[in-house]
This record gives C-alpha cells, sequence and structure tokens, in this order.
C-alpha cells in the first residue's frame, strides 16, 4: 500500500505497520475526523497558525515512515519506561520518530510548533527531520505533551544519550531544531544552564539551534549558536525581534546567521515552492561550520 492524498486518517493510524503509535502521526489535541483523507487535512484550518501546507510534502514523509516500517525497521521510539507511563498515562502521549540518516552520524532533534496547544509535526518537524537524514544525518521528530514540553524534550535527550549505541548515533554536537513553540523549546534546552537545570549534567549543550519563526527574545551567554528565519508577513512572530535577538547574540560573541523571507506567513515549514526553500540547506551548512571548529 502507498498513501495517497485520498488515503483516509483512520487507514494511516490503525495500520498495522504503526501499531501502538500510528494516533501519534496527526496532533491528539485537534482530532481530525477519521473519515477525513490527507488533502482534506492539508490545511490551516486544521493546523492551525501555520501556512504552505503541501499534501505532497505530508505524502512523502507517511510514505517513507511506511516503507521502512514494511521493511521492519523501528521508527519509533517511547521516551518514557513502561513504569513510567503507567504511572502517568499521559506519558504515552509522547515519543520519537526516527528518519535515519548513516550509522554513527551526528544526531538532530527536530521540534514542530503549535502554540504549546498541539504538536504539528506532519508539517512542522517530519519534513525537515527526513531532509536531514536524507543528507547523512540522523533525525528525530519530538511527539511531546504540550503542557509538559520542556520536560518531554529534556527526556528524549536524556533518551538518545543513554541509547547512543543501541541506535548507532554519534551524540556529541548534536543540533535542536524548532519552529514556532518548537523554537522555544530548542533555544531553551540549548541553554546550557537550562539544559543542566532540566537534564543530567553529563549531557553536552547542542552545538547549534535552529529556530524558525518565534517571538523569544532573551539571551545569555550560555545560549548556542543559532541560526533563524522568519517571513516579513508573520502576523505572530515578528522578524524584527529574531534579529535584534540574534544581533545581540553576536554582540556575546555566539555565532548567529538570521534569514529573514518577503512575503511568508508563520509557520511556512520546510519551505517548498517558496523563497525560503533553500533555507533548510543553509541551517545545515551553519551545523556542520560549528562541528568543522
Amino acid at each position: 500500500m502507498v498513501f495517497t492524498k485520498d488515503t483516509k486518517i483512520r487507514e494511516i493510524t490503525q495500520h498495522p505497520s504503526f501499531r501502538g503509535f500510528g494516533h501519534l502521526l496527526f496532533p491528539l489535541q485537534l482530532a481530525f475526523h477519521p473519515e477525513e483523507t490527507v488533502q482534506d487535512v492539508t490545511d490551516s484550518n486544521h493546523f492551525i497558525w501555520y501556512s504552505n501546507l503541501k499534501t505532497k510534502t505530508s505524502l512523502e514523509v507517511l510514505n517513507n515512515l511506511l516503507e521502512r516500517a514494511q521493511k521492519n525497521e523501528q521508527i519509533f521510539f517511547p521516551i518514557y519506561d513502561k513504569d513510567e507511563m503507567v504511572k502517568d498515562p499521559s506519558k504515552r502521549e509522547t515519543g520519537l520518530f526516527y528518519f535515519k540518516g548513516k550509522e554513527y552520524e551526528k544526531f538532530a532533534l527536530v521540534n514542530a510548533g503549535g502554540g504549546f496547544h498541539y504538536v504539528a509535526a506532519l508539517h512542522d518537524s517530519f519534513p525537515q527531520a527526513l531532509a536531514l537524514s536524507q543528507r547523512g544525518y540522523n533525525a528525530f521528530a519530538l511527539i511531546y505533551r504540550p503542557k509538559k514540553a520542556y520536560e518531554d524534550l529534556a527526556q528524549a535527550l536524556d533518551y538518545l544519550y543513554s541509547h547512543s549505541s543501541e541506535l548507532k548515533i554519534d551524540p556529541d554536537q548534536y543540533s535542536l531544531w524548532g519552529g514556532s513553540a518548537g523554537a522555544r523549546m530548542a533555544i531553551r534546552l540549548g541553554n546550557k544552564s537550562e539544559l543542566q537545570r532540566l537534564t543530567r549534567t553529563s549531557i553536552e549543550p547542542a552545538s547549534i539551534v535552529v529556530s524558525q519563526y518565534t517571538g523569544y527574545s532573551s539571551v545569555s551567554r550560555d545560549d548556542a549558536p543559532t541560526y533563524a528565519n522568519c517571513g516579513t508577513n508573520d502576523g505572530i512572530a515578528n522578524w524584527q525581534v529574531m534579529e535584534n535577538r540574534l544581533k545581540n547574540l553576536k554582540k556575546l560573541g555566539i555565532e548567529s546567521q538570521f534569514h529573514v523571507y518577503k512575503g511568508l506567513r508563520h509557520g511556512f515549514g520546510i519551505g517548498k515552492d517558496t523563497v525560503a526553500e533553500d533555507w533548510i540547506d543553509n541551517a545545515i551548512s551553519f551545523w556542520e561550520k560549528q562541528i568543522n571548529k
């Protein structure tokens, strides 16, 4: 089976290859109707606050996951153990979708936004993670609890560090990525002090943070080198606030790179068929520059 624009949501979430986690492919908090199709839900009425949604992009992600799952590749990893999930059933609503790159290559952890109301992974983290894997990097897209986002991101990092050998990933010089609310998560956990407050101290800070369309403005000497982008027509995150934050990082001696894209609105995602189409290549180059220092 190959998913198409006419495939119904229930056919995806209930697919045998996605048993146990298929429901996490779509936002739990928004309760899409199971009889709606992929094309039906690929719009801003379903993925609220987002723009530039592409059915083709969603299908590329979903079919990649399906193909790999059907080859008996593990594509989903819970971040909490069974005992923790029994004590707190909400932890069952978390986990990592894995987009595999080269063995023992560095990893990226990608966080979708959704206003800390829902997790827009199909548009705001899965496509970026797939693109990173196609460049050889191991990428993980986090499904988190919107009200426990920072706790879940910290746990995800702990999980990846603890299981790096069996996952065959390099835990050093990893990167944190995010859009909108997910960018706030990446920035906060990319800060050395915040990271050590929320996780064990043996976890090294991210080599870079990639943040898209967020109004987060605070800076600290403990912040990571940062790549950021935003559109000029963003009615939620002001691009000038983002630009000023990165200028302030530079004043602290922290490398940063900012791109603003004319006409783009909030939540343009991977930027397919827009003026921002090459942004992910620029972000990867920024990461590689830090790696090679």
